[in-house]
């Protein structure tokens, strides 16, 4: 269950930063609205390294796609000097 709570509730932030975990950010709102997210850095740079990793897999697989890159086998034993 998300862990949400008003910004207002940043007054207390040591009560607010105790409830975050890895797997568990906090949930900002402002106005009954969702404003912010408050998570683990070790989170953070999971998720970062998920987004990096997925775009480099979401571009090899447009070039596969594309073949456009691909050489045949003439052209890697030129390039490799055999």
């Amino acid at each position: 269950m998300p862990n949400i709570k008003p910004v207002s509730d940043l007054r207390n932030y040591n009560e607010v930063l105790k409830d975050i975990g890895e797997g568990s950010p906090v949930f900002l709102t402002k106005n009954g609205r969702g404003k912010f997210a408050i998570m683990d850095i070790e989170e953070y740079e999971k998720n970062q390294a998920t987004i990096k990793l997925l775009s480099k897999l979401i571009e090899a697989e447009n070039r596969v796609k594309s073949k456009d890159d691909w050489m045949n086998e003439e052209q890697v034993k030129e390039k490799l000097g055999v």
